[in-house]
This record gives structure tokens, C-alpha cells and sequence, in this order.
């Protein structure tokens, strides 16, 4: 009889543990967890995916859109945790944040005491400055922009293999407060940097005739985004789109000249939206900070852009003579434009325009930035035209094209050089093959590791697959064009 117990309560034991759910190892404590999805690691299953997985945890704290807030973010690669960083978080972008219901954010490494600390991320080079990039997305106002969700990092990448910089860009999926947001791009902040935009760090004592050279950053884009009401809430940050024109002084130049190349004859810094300021191209100090570029620094910086435009304007393009040489690296103008026509970029040389100069060097465009719009959905400009012409086809929008550009394209020389770097370039990494290749990578590695899923689940459909198709249709179609008119010249 004893023995026939035994037997029984053996039989119940093993019948419980059949029942239980079959166990596997947390790979994040080493604990072990239940293969259903609701209690493993991730807000998520992301079954067998390569791509990196980002879980930040703001312990309970409203993101804002400025100052950061603390948080803790832990990289998983493989579903095993790779790295853990203190960091601090917040909302980025202007017309973006109003428009798109996925949000993007910057992100700065802290140490214990909330100290800024260079920090490596996927072999990157160490810095403390970085952002996380979500397609715009916003299903009840119908905006969707770069169905294919690799507009930015397409273009990055085609600009590095031009030999240019362009902010190292990852693939990532991301997890906040325990909730799944979506595939974003995980980039290098554009800045001063040896690694990144690498010009000479300028002291508020340089101000000698060598060293007041350099370096400077500027860029041409919008105000919000930068020191302007950043301790209003965040819901005011939703509508305030005066803020995105309310230039002053304090952190820009205005160009003497119109977006025509006729000397400006009304004061500069007028309010949002006034009825001119089509006309107007400004200048935002970026490098040095508003806060600590110096007066005769920023005076120097103006009148050498000055010069540079009016030299621009005088040469007279029937001789072989030229002085705006003198003040710009034609080359790299020359590359900025290619990138820009290439990726149909309606934004650039208007919007999200980074030049730099190094200490005793010339004028340099770049790195490029921002090319959410564009590409085969791009609006505005057609498809058999140059984005440098958008003035003809829009009329008095408050940001235009600045002169420059038009202006170049009359120049036989500028033109003899864009033709000669497009055939280098369509011989090796603008090749159409290659391009196409690089679209058919990027496609592959989020389809096939559900990547693109999980983001469809969340943000609604991409359809995808016709979204790649029409952007290498697009990408064969316009490179063609270009052979076409570029080959003319």
C-alpha cells in the first residue's frame, strides 16, 4: 500500500510540472522567466531579431521638452544586455514634434552627479551627445512621412561613402516606461567634435587675426528648437509655431542680400511671419554657443559671410577669374549639392543647413541633415527639376532658397566641377546598382527581423514593401535624370 503512494504522489508531481510553461533564462538577470511574451524582458516579443533593443526607464517622470530628465537606458543586442547608461532625455524637433505622434528625443550621457560623459554606443566614437529619430508619423491628420523609414540614414550613409562626414546613424528599436515605441534611427548630434564636425575649438580669447579664423558652425534653418521659451510646458510647445521665425540678434545674422541677390533695403528681426521675410536668409550661431561666442568673433563670421556673398554676386562668370573661390571649398559645395539633388531633399539649403569653417580654412557645406522629406514623397519640386529651383515653384514661403545656389549654377567653373565629381561619383558609390543594393540591405534587415511589424503594429501600416519599390524606382529614375542634365553641361 505504501509503496502504491509513492507511486501516486510521484505521478502528480511530474503531471504539475508538465502543465507549468517550459522555462528559459532571462539573458538581462540571469532569472528565469516564462516563454510568454507578457513576462519576459521587452514590452514586446521580439522573437530572434539582431537589431538592437533600447529600454530607457524615467522612473515615473514626464518626458519635457526641455530640461532633460534622468533616466536609466539599457542596450540589449540579442536579447542580452550589452551596456547600461545613465542618462538624460528629452523631446526633440519643432515642426515634427507638432506634426508626428511618434516623438523624437536627445539624449545626453551623465555620470552619478548628471555631469555630461563621453560615452562609445555600437563602436561609435565616444561622445555624450546623441538622438533618437522616429519617422513622422500621425494617423488621424494623415501625415506620414518616409514610409520606408531609412530617408536619414540612407542619405548619411551615401554622404560618408562620398568621403563627407554625416552623423553615424544605427538601427534600434525602442522601449520607454515600458512601452514599445517603434523602429528609430539611434545618431550622433551634430556638433564640434575631432569625430564628428572636426574644426578647431574657438576660446573667447581668439580674437587675434589667425586665431578669430576659426572654427565656426552655423546653420540656416528655423528658431525653434534651439534657447528660445524653453521653460514653457510641453503642451505649449504643440502650437508654437511663431517661435520657429522669432530671429533676433542675439543668436543670428541676417545676409545683406535677398533671396534674389539684391541688397536688403528693410531692418532685419521683424515678427514672425512678416510679409517679407520670404525675402530673408538667416544665419544661426551654432559653434561657438550664443552664450559664449564673443562680439568681435561674431563680427567676423558675419563680414566674412558678407564677402562671400558679395563676391559671388560681382564675379563676372565670362572670364576665368574669380574671387568667391577665395572664401568657400568649392568641393564641398559642390558635394552638399549632389547629396541634396540626389535625395530630392525639399528641405535643404533652406531648412537644416550646417556650414563650417576651420580655424585659417574656407567655408565648407555640411554635414547634410534631415531628409525625412523627400525622395520619391516629396512634394513641392518635380521630379525632373532641381531642388535648388524651389523658388520657381513656391511661391513666398517664409524660408527659401538663399541665392547662392542659382547663382552657382551659372557659373561654368562651379558647373565643370559638379560634372567632373558626378562622373567620378555615378562610376563608384552613386552607382545605380549600388544603390539599390544599399536600399535592398536596409529593407531586408527590418523585414526579416520583424522589425518592421512590431513598428506597423504600433504606428499603422507602411506598406512597405511598395514604399522600397518606389524609392529604388525613384532612385533609378532620378539618377538617370540628373546623367541627362549634368552630362549637358
Amino acid at each position: 500500500m505504501k509503496n502504491h503512494l509513492i507511486l501516486l504522489l510521484l505521478t502528480c508531481i511530474v503531471f504539475l510540472f508538465a502543465c507549468k510553461d517550459e522555462t528559459i533564462v532571462n539573458p538581462t538577470t540571469g532569472s528565469p522567466t516564462t516563454e510568454n511574451p507578457s513576462d519576459g524582458p521587452f514590452a514586446v516579443d521580439i522573437g530572434s531579431s539582431s537589431i538592437p533593443y533600447i529600454v530607457i526607464d524615467t522612473k515615473g517622470v514626464d518626458i519635457e521638452n526641455e530640461p532633460k530628465v534622468p533616466a536609466d537606458m539599457t542596450i540589449f543586442v540579442d536579447q542580452v544586455e550589452v551596456q547600461q547608461a545613465q542618462i538624460g532625455i528629452e523631446y526633440r524637433g519643432s515642426t515634427s514634434f507638432r506634426l508626428s505622434n511618434k516623438k523624437s528625443f536627445g539624449i545626453e550621457t551623465w555620470d552619478e552627479a548628471r555631469n555630461d560623459v563621453a560615452t562609445s554606443f555600437f563602436g561609435f566614437p565616444d561622445e555624450e551627445d546623441w538622438v533618437l529619430i522616429g519617422h513622422v508619423v500621425n494617423q488621424s491628420r494623415n501625415f506620414l512621412y518616409d514610409p520606408t523609414l531609412m530617408h536619414h540614414h540612407f542619405g548619411y550613409e551615401l554622404f560618408r561613402k562620398m568621403g563627407r562626414y554625416a552623423s553615424r546613424s544605427k538601427y534600434v528599436e525602442v522601449e520607454i516606461n515600458g512601452e514599445y515605441q517603434g523602429i528609430y534611427m539611434f545618431m550622433e548630434k551634430l556638433k564640434r567634435d575631432k569625430e564628428r564636425i572636426d574644426i578647431k575649438k574657438l576660446e573667447s580669447t581668439d580674437t587675434d587675426s589667425a586665431s578669430i579664423t576659426g572654427g565656426y558652425i552655423l546653420k540656416i534653418d528655423k528658431t525653434a528648437g534651439g534657447d528660445i521659451n524653453i521653460n514653457q510646458p510641453l503642451s505649449y510647445f504643440e502650437s508654437n509655431w511663431e517661435d520657429d521665425a522669432r530671429y533676433n540678434s542675439n543668436i543670428s545674422f541676417r545676409s545683406n542680400y535677398d533671396i534674389n541677390g539684391s541688397k536688403i533695403n528693410f531692418s532685419p528681426y521683424q515678427p514672425p511671419y512678416h510679409n517679407q521675410q520670404y525675402l530673408e536668409t538667416y544665419f544661426l550661431f551654432e559653434y561657438p554657443k550664443v552664450e559664449s561666442i564673443t562680439a568681435v568673433q561674431r563680427n567676423y563670421i558675419q563680414t566674412y559671410i558678407n564677402d562671400f556673398e558679395t563676391a559671388l554676386l560681382t564675379d563676372d562668370f565670362s572670364t576665368t577669374n574669380r574671387t568667391y573661390t577665395d572664401y568657400i571649398d568649392l568641393a564641398s559645395f559642390v558635394d552638399f549639392f549632389i547629396i541634396n539633388e540626389v535625395c530630392r531633399n525639399v528641405d535643404g539649403y533652406r531648412l537644416s543647413t550646417y556650414l563650417h569653417k576651420d580655424r585659417g580654412g574656407k567655408l565648407n557645406m555640411g554635414p547634410i541633415w534631415d531628409l525625412n522629406l523627400g525622395y520619391a514623397t516629396g512634394d513641392r519640386v518635380p521630379f525632373d527639376a532641381w531642388v535648388i529651383d524651389y523658388n520657381n515653384f513656391v511661391e513666398r514661403d517664409p524660408w527659401m532658397v538663399p541665392f547662392w545656389w542659382p547663382r552657382l549654377m551659372e557659373d561654368p567653373m562651379f558647373k565643370t566641377a559638379l560634372k567632373t565629381r558626378w562622373l567620378e561619383l555615378r562610376a563608384g558609390a552613386l552607382q545605380t546598382s549600388a544603390l539599390l543594393a544599399m536600399v535592398d540591405e536596409v529593407a531586408s534587415n527590418l523585414q526579416s527581423n520583424g522589425a518592421i511589424a512590431r513598428n506597423e503594429a504600433v504606428w499603422g501600416p507602411l506598406n512597405y514593401t511598395q514604399s522600397v519599390g518606389n524609392l529604388k524606382s525613384y532612385l533609378e529614375t532620378r539618377t538617370a535624370w540628373m546623367d541627362g542634365e549634368i552630362g549637358g553641361f
